[in-house]
């Protein structure tokens, strides 16, 4: 049996009595655990080893996840993630500059077992064949919840028939990205396509991540792109840069948190409009 140890809670993690966030409790070393993983992305690498030392007195301890730069293994639906999570393919060809998924992951997408679950979480959907993904949309078809593609799709690659699986399944949100200067034009043509299927502009459920506080990037340029993302049909939201240790600029997260919560951008929008 094992113990699963998280640095910190999020949406994402599980919540079953093997699943952990901090040092291990009274009962911990009275259910027989065998191994300890301690599951870490690098900003809490520091809050994870000091959980690996506290750790080591119930069962041998393992770190894993994407601080260790490890390629993933298969995905085990409800291990890591909180069940209804799913993780369907690995890897991304797209090899962009502040992405450290086709590093760890490899730039040739790896297709895995299609597993249940509606939150995918792939690091590239679209990028799988044509078989794979409509294997995927059967299997959100026959979920409880409506899909929600929190782990993005890539504009510049979806084409009609993806939209006419969308329109299959009423997917409660999706979200797309605008990272660099060529994701512009594929958005408009993404958003197009979507208009025409009868999604509503400004959507709730159609959401951009927009990169900002990257190196040379300054609040002006960066809300520039944010109101753009909004005036193309787009509901946007800010993701904040993150150094290569995981680390984000401070002066970055007071106006990030302007464009990360909903109620706040509409209010933003308004004035926008208005001028």
């Amino acid at each position: 049996m094992i113990a699963r140890v998280f640095p910190r809670r999020t949406k994402a993690t599980p919540t079953d009595e093997h699943a952990y966030c901090g040092p291990p409790d009274l009962f911990a070393s009275t259910k027989g655990y065998e191994e300890v993983h301690v599951s870490t992305f690098t900003w809490d690498l520091p809050t994870a080893e000091e959980l690996m030392r506290q750790w080591q007195r119930i069962a041998p301890v393992r770190i894993g996840g994407p601080a260790t730069g490890e390629r993933s293994q298969a995905f085990e639906a409800g291990k890591y993630l909180k069940p209804g999570y799913v993780i369907t393919s690995r890897g991304c060809p797209n090899r962009c500059w502040f992405c450290s998924v086709w590093r760890r992951e490899g730039s040739a997408v790896r297709e895995l077992p299609i597993v249940d679950g509606w939150m995918v979480q792939d690091d590239n959907l679209l990028a799988c064949s044509e078989g794979h993904i409509r294997g995927v949309f059967e299997m959100l078809k026959r979920q409880k919840n409506r899909a929600e593609f929190t782990g993005g799709l890539e504009a510049s690659r979806l084409k009609r028939w993806h939209v006419e699986l969308l329109q299959g399944i009423k997917p409660k949100q999706m979200f797309f990205a605008y990272d660099t200067p060529n994701d512009l034009e594929p958005l408009i043509d993404a958003r197009n396509l979507l208009t025409e299927a009868g999604w509503r502009i400004h959507d709730h459920r159609t959401r951009c991540y927009v990169l900002i506080g990257h190196p040379k990037d300054t609040f002006e340029k960066a809300e520039r792109r944010l109101i753009q993302t909004f005036q193309i049909g787009y509901f946007p939201m800010a993701m904040l840069y993150r150094r290569k240790d995981g680390t984000v600029d401070g002066t970055w997260r007071k106006f990030q948190k302007l464009w990360a919560r909903p109620a706040i951008i509409n209010q933003r929008m308004r004035e926008a409009e208005h001028g």
